[in-house]
Formats: C-alpha cells, sequence, structure tokens
C-alpha cells in the first residue's frame, strides 16, 4: 500500500506548476508576474490534494481536469494579451513532462512518477526542494541562452536617443503588440522604463517617480519654462485597462539599429516593461526614417 503525504503532494504539484507557469510565459515572450503564477501555481497543488481525497473521487473526470487548467491559466495569465499562446504553451509543456516522467518509470527508474494524473514522489521533503530548486537553475540556464539568440534574431536591438546635448543608448525590444501611436502625428511611440531615461534630463527637470505614477502632476511640474512642449500626456488602452495617460517626452533624434529616425516621442512607463531587464523598452514594427 503507497501512504501519499499531503503536505509532499501538495508542495511538488505546486512547484512544478509554478515553473510550467514560468516557463510558458517566458517562451510566449510575456512580462512575467510571479504572484499571479505563484497564486495559479497554489491552486494546482490543491487540486492534486483533492484528488486523492474521500468523496472527491469525481474531481478526476477529464471536464473537471479541463476546467482546473483553465482557472490555473486564468489566475496566472489573466488579462495577457497572448492569454491563448501562453495557455498552448502551459499544455504542451506539462505533456512534454507528463510524457518525460512516464519515460522514466518505463526505465525502471523510482523518484518522481505519475499517478491519478498528478504528480508524485516518494522522495523526502528535502530532497523534494532540492530537485526543485535545481530544475529551476537549469531552466534559468536555458531561458538566458534563448534571450542571446533575441539579439540574432532582431527582436532585440540597440536604440540611442539625444535630447539636447544628453545621449542615451538602450536595449529595446520589437513588439509588433506595440500599437501605441502619437495622437497627433500619427507616428509610433517607444514605451521605455522612465527611471533608466534619467540621464537623459537636467536635474532640475528630471521626471521623478512620483511624476510617472501621477502623469498629469508630473506635466504640471516639468512642462515649464523652455520644456513647454517638450512634455506630453499620452492617452492608451490595454487590457484590463480601458483608458489611462502616461507621460512623454520628444526626444531630438531616434537611431534603432543604427537607422536613423528622426524627433521621436517616447513615453515613461512607471514599471519595468521586461522580467529580467533584458531589455528597457519596446518599440513597434518602423520602416525607414520618420
Amino acid at each position: 500500500m503507497t501512504v501519499i503525504y499531503v503536505d509532499t503532494l501538495f508542495l511538488l504539484n505546486a512547484v512544478i506548476d509554478y515553473l510550467l507557469l514560468l516557463s510558458a510565459a517566458r517562451l510566449a515572450g510575456e512580462p512575467l508576474c510571479r504572484l499571479r503564477f505563484g497564486a495559479g501555481a497554489v491552486l494546482g497543488g490543491c487540486y492534486a490534494v483533492a484528488l486523492f481525497l474521500p468523496g472527491l473521487e469525481y474531481l478526476s473526470h477529464p471536464l473537471c481536469r479541463g476546467a482546473s487548467a483553465m482557472l490555473m491559466m486564468l489566475v496566472a495569465y489573466g488579462g495577457s494579451r497572448r492569454l491563448l499562446r501562453q495557455g498552448l504553451l502551459f499544455l504542451l509543456l506539462t505533456c512534454a513532462l507528463g510524457g518525460g516522467v512516464v519515460a522514466i518509470g518505463l526505465l525502471g527508474q523510482q523518484g518522481l512518477t505519475l499517478g491519478n494524473g498528478v504528480f508524485y514522489s516518494a522522495l523526502d521533503l528535502k530532497m523534494v526542494l532540492l530537485s526543485a530548486a535545481v530544475c529551476y537553475g537549469v531552466l534559468t540556464l536555458v531561458f538566458r541562452r534563448l534571450a542571446s539568440h533575441t539579439v540574432l534574431s532582431g527582436e532585440l536591438i540597440s536604440a540611442k536617443l539625444t535630447l539636447g546635448e544628453r545621449k542615451l543608448e538602450l536595449t529595446a525590444l520589437v513588439d509588433t503588440g506595440n500599437t501605441l501611436t502619437d495622437p497627433v502625428s500619427g507616428q509610433p511611440v517607444m514605451v521605455a522604463e522612465g527611471e533608466c531615461l534619467s540621464s537623459l534630463f537636467p536635474s532640475t527637470h528630471r521626471p521623478r517617480l512620483e511624476d510617472l505614477r501621477d502623469p498629469a502632476g508630473g506635466m504640471a511640474r516639468l512642462g515649464t519654462g523652455a520644456w513647454r512642449g517638450r512634455f506630453r500626456l499620452l492617452p492608451y488602452r490595454s487590457v484590463g485597462m480601458d483608458r489611462g495617460l502616461l507621460l512623454a517626452v520628444r526626444v531630438d533624434a531616434a537611431a534603432l539599429n543604427g537607422q536613423e529616425h528622426g524627433p521621436m516621442l517616447v513615453a515613461l512607463s512607471p514599471t519595468p516593461v521586461s522580467d529580467g531587464g533584458g531589455y528597457r523598452a519596446l518599440v513597434g514594427v518602423m520602416n525607414g526614417r520618420g
């Protein structure tokens, strides 16, 4: 008779679900929301435990399994514009992991097993945590290697911005989902992390974090004197926000991968645009000189 420990069952499945959710989001190129991934993983761990509780055998029905997976993905990815892509990647990674576990089982290896549709291990809790740490380290190395190739594929580009006598170079991601445009000229807008652009501004007109979080107040404080007309309020829409404002500044020149685009409006984001700092700005697909 196999004895199943609830703490090990919950922890193992929660850790595996977290790594799968994280991996799917990274493969989809989405910003990572680790708290939401953690909430989805906790939900997956609770479902794994519930499958073995008396009177809840019906939860193993395919419809219940599908509903549980959908709920977990909504908790982790809800609001993302690439929800479908991340969901499909999560399911593919889950199937791949399940197939690998079954293959190892056929080879007669003991350790991680697949039973009743969830993962279980006869290893003690310390070994489970150590294994999870090793898996996370391997995934981190793999995704760092993948990220290094995005420069060669043209997804990551060099962006050089000029504002007066000051210049700044940063890495930008070419994001086809970034359709933000200047409502006056109709030209594409770059979205950059506001704090990383601080060296472009003199101390008297340097946007602070509170200015980025309160664009209207920041506009009133910064758009004075010789800087009148330099700053703008830029309306935008995103998933989960019907209407919002970003503080934006018009730089004198922008060069993307060495190609000059002339003056450009740069929206200053109050939050990071990437997880881990692989890039500091987002640009849409741009052709020719602006």
